[in-house]
């Protein structure tokens, strides 16, 4: 078993109705699988089904079972949870997953690579050292010489051997037509000598994998068998026949007249029509139409197939009438129109009308005989229509027949490329038959009448072919398809197309037989090449797959796929569970494809990024076999050129896949070897050969030397691990690919001068330009070129498939650079520090000529790189290998990071993880900004990973980020001294990172994004570590949502330049000083918390009372943040004036006195911080330095006026009991350019007879909802959109959370006051706080529950109620419709003060805005019915347009993201009162809603939730990117939760 942190584990996150049955997943042996839940499925009943079986089961294809789901954090969300698979067996395999009642919501597959073993110790073959070499099995001769000739393979280098098949062929001879597939075909054991069996070819096989280290693999075919196989003829149900397969009895009869039309041509019958027996111009292709048209059609008149018999059908309809029979509408739904049913047996004449539909349609208007007749005459001619509709049906189908006969005739005739066949003849028809027909000769007429004899038409059967640009998942033999009639398929008329059916039980003897088959080559093969995979039925390769893996479970699996679309592919792979495809060299027609496919089919950019472990299951292609040619393809030297073979199979073995040749390509057999028409065998295996022989070859022939050599280089690339590849299209000719090594950074660039032309026709540049090759070319591992010799000129040896003799290869390996013939000179040229650059000039770099250097990074940088690796291992093994110890390490690089950051606060953190841009340029600095792209989000390590968390998992290596840390060091030095000139223990970090990045600077520049990216995240992940230590347990046991949630919380508070918050008393303990930045004095330093990035951040603008205590709880409370909470609270009580508490704070002096819930939230937060802090009620005796001990002193100077925090709550809440009225200070637009006048009067009161508090007029606004009208255009400058003047709800709620708060204190001992006293009419008189608690409780739902029964005696406008069952947001505003609008703010005094509401109502109502408010990420500010309802905030639109100019609709719509917090908890606690199932569904509902807010934070740049979105969580330019409250209240859902 691995450590957790070297096990390679994918996540594969599954989203409702995604299916990815098309999209390819592969991995490997060891993985491990995750599934975890995507947005759209968290809070959901998620079942997932697999059919990967139990350990120590085997694998049924139709077996699933249910994975069971881990939940590491325990139940506070879906984030974390997740089911797992440790993937340990080969194959293909399934998963689905349901929700709910719903069994199929998406699926995909997965592909684990086989692990392929050998030698005497099993080493592991690694998939991509595979070197494969395509034998023809009948040209390898008598079994006893096999070894000698197989030889070739193993001194060639290849480590695998593909054999064509080795069973009985039929008569045809072609390699992949089989009489018997059972039997090793008796040819290989020569008469009087030892018969020999499977037994033996598999002890050669076992031979050559424990002795030579290589694996043989076969084919297997699947479509087909030989026409002459004898089981055929006894089970010809297992084919397409006549009596199966009717629907072929129309193509059978033309394919039959075309052969009677083979023998008259071939009998000169047509020379009088221009039709000879020799066709050798164009003109006798027409004549060949003229015959078809003019003879064969009309003779076989294969439209009365597709007919109805007009008078039988008509008679029959009479008769149907006469008897008053009606349409049964059941079958007709009542609908008109004669609909003709296709006769099942295809005889002629033999469709027939359907007699409902013709009921239907033609209906007498009496029952008399002329009614009657007149239907029949109607029906007549209806069927005469439809009856010419088949006709031109039938007429299209033999237009097409006769373009693809001319078609076939051209090719095999006349084209160049084509076979040239020579006069039609029996043995040369005209064209291939399509049909067997295993009788004597007769007449066609004799021919047609046995279409009414079963016996006989069972033993016509359909031949096998391909269709070109046919659907692979299709079966073209199969009813619906027309290729046979239409004359489509290109046909191999020596097999026989079998018919599978849908299962062993349509044709038992076929499924078993090929089973048996199947598990003869699994036993003694390693794997199989699926010959003709795409048109193989799925369900049979399938099934016979299953029977292969239970025999051999690592069987590797191949197959060439001709379907046109990697869908299409993936199909095939996916189900089959493919282990590579075929893929030819040969397909690119210059040297520029040939390179691109080296990069399309293997590896990663050079350079690339480090991934983590545990990391994203991303889609892949299939892993390729590239070959240089296969068996299948043209010759090379005809195509291209002798000298070719050489530089392309170069190029191909230095792609990072499996590669592979066809034996004969390095002997240069200059022509195809035919799978059908070769007899000779392959020369054997002598190391002294001579280059005349024909029987033998060695080093000395074609190019076997110079293959050997890169086949060698091709496995140690794989098996050494250089996985990075880089080609370079140098010229038109040459390519340069590079492999790397990314853990020694040792590189291999082979240079490869491509001869697609002839050098003796084609002239070839002369001029080649150098190369510059980065780093110390250590040796020249081979040059190779193909040269004359004097040898002979090429005859076709008539026993052995023999080369050119005329070429040969001259090679060199592993000499020093001086000694080569290729290169001219090279000389060292330096591009700064680390870069060491050779330029290498060639003088012999001819085509046809390959080069291969290897490379190491110059002594000083591979020496740098070790050391850096070195240190980078203290955070992951995966930099052990290549790491180097450090000579004289610098001291500080040998304290364990971790250490150096466990003496962080979260406020250096903070530092050292954020600060947006307005928040460094206080400091004099400002985020880092990318040439031609964009500024960093934050200064601190987020900015950067928030950029590689796109970069990495693609390799964007081009990315704007990765070419400014190629071109130069600045954003190195901006990270690190951003750090250094901070104090202890901060520049500590910086310089530990100082060290690192000095390391960093002495490597290639190509590497430095890379290993910046490993050290970022190296020290990212352990400031991380760091943060989480210093917070509460809820943080560090919660899930990733959690954590990225509490993250919030070091991100808004900080401290900056200048402090944000007044001072606190000096008496106070655990108050932060330092040394001021600008006056040199010391000074307090307390943490405050911004609103928002990037608006609200910095300078008078950072701090909101409001905004801060809606956060308090969630961002510090919860998080562990005790002390820095209580600071605040304290900070904030200093200023207390006019009994009210700030909203924009601007350090005290510059605060403004304008908002009606500020004061409340702040006394929220006091009782929370009470309720959450162990011996949290000391707070209330802790001293506040008062700034303004009354309404209109200056400030105070600290400690000049201190009472404890208890007599602060008092003040505040006798101050409401009396009533507050005042004009703010400055009025005018020095402080509020917008407001009008009566706006700056701010007026509160506790109204006598309800209880609730209440203030404001229409010209201000008084809570959250605070958007004043600036459009002089729109006229509504100085009208605020919300005044929400009266008692707001959510007002109510809070105040009478504090009042009942400090009743139960009073109780306790805990705070010194029952009540207060308030002057009325000029006497004193005393207000008990539990009195005004019971008002409160007794009239709350009298005034705002709006119950829409029209006699309720507490509504007192029915009038304006528009909806039912909700509570109003408002009590007694002065413009009354606004009470009843549908607004979020009730959702908190349910969380606050859950006493006031009755449990149905409460539900009704939360339902209600669930229904109306709630979006994907925020609560809709207003009902979406309301008349001024706008869900677009645009502050920049100005427009004549009341309700929307400059942003007018900022609460009257948009949806904010705080409010969501407040339903979820409120919903949460009436569920539970309403009993386990309603909790339940609501756990589920809030997960679900959720889910959306982890994804935009794990996507989020900023690592943030958004302040606001527009309707339908659309995109909000206009919001802060990352709100303090929107974090704070979703991660108080969780804590909940």
């Amino acid at each position: 078993m691995l450590p957790q942190h070297l096990k390679q584990i994918r996540v594969l996150m599954l989203n409702d109705q995604e299916n990815l049955e098309r999209t390819l997943f592969r991995l490997e042996q060891g993985f491990e699988l995750q599934f975890r839940l995507g947005p759209s499925l968290q809070g959901r009943t998620v079942l997932v089904h697999t059919n990967y079986p139990l350990e120590g089961h085997s694998y049924v294809r139709n077996t699933f079972r249910v994975l069971p789901w881990n939940n590491p954090a325990g139940r506070e969300d879906d984030s974390d949870k997740f089911c797992s698979l440790d993937i340990k067996v080969a194959g293909s395999y399934q998963y689905y997953f349901g929700v709910g009642n719903t069994e199929r919501s998406g699926a995909g597959y997965i592909v684990v690579d086989p692990v392929l073993r050998v030698g005497a110790e099993n080493h592991v073959l690694p998939l991509d050292c595979i070197t494969i070499q395509t034998y023809l099995s009948k040209c390898l001769g008598p079994f006893n010489e096999w070894t000698d000739r197989l030889r070739v393979a193993k001194e060639s280098g290849y480590n695998m051997i593909h054999f064509t098949p080795l069973q009985t062929l039929g008569e045809s001879r072609s390699c992949y037509s089989l009489a018997d597939q059972l039997t090793f075909s008796p040819e290989f054991s020569p008469k009087g000598q030892q018969t020999y069996t499977w037994t033996d070819v598999g002890a050669l096989v076992e031979k050559m994998r424990r002795e030579w280290n290589m694996l043989c693999i076969t084919d297997v075919v699947y479509n087909h068998t030989a026409a002459n196989s004898v089981w055929i003829r006894e089970h010809p149900e297992c084919g397409y026949n006549l009596v199966n397969s009717p629907h072929l009895r129309p193509a059978w009869v033309l394919d039959r007249a075309l052969w009677h039309l083979t023998t008259r041509v071939a009998e000169g019958r047509y020379e009088a029509k221009g039709l000879p027996a020799n066709i050798t111009q164009e003109s006798q292709l027409t004549a060949i139409r003229s015959v078809l048209w003019e003879d064969i059609y009309p003779q076989v008149k294969l439209w009365e197939f597709f007919q109805v018999k007009a008078s039988s059908a008509v008679e029959e309809f009479r008769i149907v009438l006469q008897s008053g029979r009606k349409p049964d509408h059941k079958k007709t739904g009542g609908k008109k129109g004669l609909k003709i049913i296709q006769d099942p047996q295809y005889r002629r004449y033999g469709n027939t009308v359907d007699m409902d539909s013709a009921l239907e349609t033609f209906v007498p208007n009496s029952s008399s005989p002329t009614h009657i007749e007149e239907c029949c005459d109607w029906l007549k001619e209806k069927i005469e229509a439809l009856n010419a509709e088949q006709y031109h049906i039938v007429e299209q189908h033999q237009e097409q027949a006769a373009n693809c006969t001319v078609g076939n005739v051209v090719y095999e005739r006349l084209a160049d490329h084509g076979p040239k066949l020579g006069p039609v003849t029996k043995k040369n028809p005209l064209v291939t038959r399509y049909f067997t027909f295993p009788f004597k000769d007769m007449t066609l007429e004799q021919e047609l009448q046995l279409l009414d004899k079963p016996d006989k038409m069972c033993h016509f059967l359909a031949h096998n072919g391909w269709v070109m640009g046919d659907d692979p998942l299709r079966n073209f033999a199969e009813p619906g398809s027309n290729v046979y009639i239409r004359r489509e398929l290109i046909c191999w008329g020596d097999s026989v197309k079998l018919r599978y059916g849908q299962g062993p039980e349509d044709c038992p003897y076929l499924w078993a037989h090929m089973q048996k088959y199947t598990e003869i080559t699994a036993k003694y093969f390693h794997g199989v090449r699926l010959d003709n995979c795409h048109s193989t039925p799925l369900h049979v390769a399938e099934a016979m797959l299953d029977a292969a893996k239970a025999v051999r479970s690592n069987l590797y699996v191949i197959a060439e796929l001709f379907t046109g679309s990697e869908l299409i592919d993936n199909v095939f792979v996916n189900r089959l569970g493919i282990s590579s495809l075929i893929r030819e060299a040969m397909s690119a027609g210059d040297s520029h494809e040939e390179g691109r496919l080296v990069y399309r089919y293997g590896g990663e950019p050079v350079g690339a990024f480090v991934q983590p472990s545990l990391r994203p299951l991303m889609p892949s292609i299939a892993h390729a076999m590239f070959l240089d040619v296969t068996h299948d393809n043209e010759c090379p030297i005809q195509l291209r050129s002798a000298l070719d073979s050489l530089p392309s199979s170069a190029i191909v073995s230095m792609a990072c896949c499996a590669t592979g040749s066809t034996r004969g390509y390095d002997e240069l057999v200059p022509h195809q070897i035919s799978v059908v028409k070769e007899e000779r065998f392959y020369p054997k295996w002598n190391p002294s050969a001579v280059p005349s022989s024909t029987g033998e070859v060695g080093f000395q022939s074609g190019i076997i030397a110079g293959k050997q050599a890169l086949n060698r280089l091709h496995q140690e690339l794989a098996a050494e691990g250089f996985i990075q590849v880089y080609v370079d299209q140098v010229d038109a000719d040459i390519v340069a690919v590079t492999r790397h090594c990314p853990s020694t950074h040792q590189s291999v660039v082979t240079v490869c001068r491509t001869a697609f032309w002839d050098p003796k026709t084609h002239t070839y540049n002369t001029n080649i330009p150098p190369m510059f090759i980065p780093g110390k070319i250590e040796e020249v591992i081979l040059e190779a070129r193909t040269v004359e010799r004097a040898a002979g000129s090429y005859e076709k040896d008539k026993d052995y498939i023999n080369g050119l003799p005329q070429y040969t290869v001259e090679i060199k390996e592993h000499i020093p650079l001086q000694e080569s013939a290729v290169v001219k000179q090279a000389e060292v040229t330096s591009k700064g520090r680390s870069e060491f650059v050779e330029e290498i000039s060639f003088q012999k770099l001819t085509p046809g000529s390959v080069i291969a250097f290897r490379i190491s990074l110059d002594p000083n940088a591979q020496k740098v790189v070790g050391v850096l690796r070195h240190y980078l291992s203290q955070f992951s093994p995966k930099y052990r290998r290549g790491s180097v110890v450090d000579e004289n390490p610098p001291e500080i690089l040998l304290k364990p990071l971790a250490q150096l950051m466990s003496k962080l606060t979260l406020a250096d953190l903070n530092f050292l993880l954020f600060r947006c841009d307005s928040e460094e340029q206080e400091d004099g600095g400002g985020c880092y900004s990318i040439p031609g792209w964009e500024k960093l989000k934050y200064g601190g390590l987020q900015g950067l990973m928030s950029v590689f968390a796109d970069v990495r998992p693609n390799n964007d290596l081009g990315h704007p980020l990765c070419a400014n840390l190629r071109q130069g060091d600045w954003l190195i030095d901006f990270v690190s001294n951003r750090l250094v000139n901070r104090e202890e223990p901060m520049a500590q970090v910086g310089q530990w990172l100082t060290a690192m990045f000095s390391y960093l600077k002495h490597i290639p520049r190509y590497l430095i994004p890379a290993y910046f990216d490993a050290i970022v995240v190296s020290i990212y992940t352990t400031a991380l570590d760091a943060t989480f230590k210093l917070m509460s347990s809820f943080v560090q046991n919660g899930s990733t949502f959690v954590r990225h949630l509490a993250l919030g919380s070091v991100q808004m508070c900080g401290v900056g330049r200048l402090p944000a918050l007044p001072p606190l008393s000096v008496k106070m303990a655990d108050v932060p000083y330092r040394v001021s930045p600008t006056t040199g004095e010391k000074e307090q330093c307390c943490v405050s918390l911004a609103a928002g990035l990037p608006h609200f951040s910095s300078g008078i603008f950072r701090c909101w009372g409001r905004d801060t205590f809606i956060a308090l709880r969630g961002l510090m409370l919860l998080t562990g943040r005790h002390i820095e909470a209580r600071n605040i609270i304290l900070a904030f009580a200093g200023t207390l004036r006019h009994g009210l508490i700030p909203n924009l704070l601007g350090e005290g002096r510059c605060a403004r006195y304008n908002c009606r819930d500020a004061v409340w939230w702040w006394l929220q937060c006091i009782q929370d911080y009470v309720t959450h802090v162990p011996q949290g009620h000391e707070i209330l005796r802790c001293p506040v330095t008062r700034m303004y001990p009354t309404d209109d002193c200056e400030p105070c100077k600290p400690g000049e006026v201190e009472q404890p925090l208890h007599d602060v709550i008092q003040e505040a809440l006798q101050r409401h009991l009396q009533g507050i009225l005042y004009r703010e200070r400055n009025a005018g637009p020095k402080i509020d350019r917008n407001m009008k006048d009566e706006g700056f009067t701010v007026f509160v009161k506790v109204d006598p007879d309800t209880g609730f508090v209440s203030g404001g007029n229409r010209f201000n606004c008084g809570t959250w909802m605070d958007k004043m009208g600036e459009s002089d255009k729109a006229k509504n400058t100085g009208m605020p959109a919300t005044p929400r003047d009266g008692a707001a709800v959510e007002i109510v709620g809070l105040s009478k959370s504090a009042v009942r708060w400090v009743v139960e204190l009073r109780a306790k001992g805990m705070f010194p006051y029952d009540g207060a006293t308030v002057q009325r009419d000029g006497t004193d008189v005393f207000i008990s706080y539990a009195q005004w608690n019971q008002q409160i409780q007794q009239t709350f739902e009298a005034g705002f529950w709006v119950s829409g029964e029209p006699e309720d005696p507490n509504e007192k406008r029915p009038d304006l109620v528009h909806k039912k069952g909700i509570y109003k947001d408002s009590y007694g505003a002065s413009s009354p419709w606004c009470d009843y609008q549908l607004r979020p703010n009730f959702t908190i005094a349910m969380v606050v003060a859950p006493e006031l509401f009755t449990v149905d109502r409460a539900w009704k109502a939360l339902e209600m805005a669930e229904k109306k408010l709630l979006g994907p990420l925020g609560m809709k500010t207003l009902d979406p019915d309301d008349m001024v309802y706008c869900g677009v905030y645009d502050n920049a639109l100005d427009n004549d347009d009341y309700n929307l100019a400059k942003g007018f609709n900022y609460h009257q719509g948009p949806e904010w993201l705080w409010p969501v917090g407040y339903f979820l908890r409120a919903k949460l606690y009436f569920a539970k009162k309403l009993g386990d199932v309603t909790y339940g569904n609501t756990v589920n509902l809030v997960k679900n809603v959720l889910s959306r807010h982890y994804t935009h934070l794990e996507k989020s740049p900023w690592k943030g939730l958004p302040e606001l979105t527009n309707q339908d969580g659309q995109y909000c330019p206009f919001s802060c990117e990352t709100q303090a409250w929107s974090l704070a209240t979703v991660l108080e859902v969780l804590y909940d939760l």
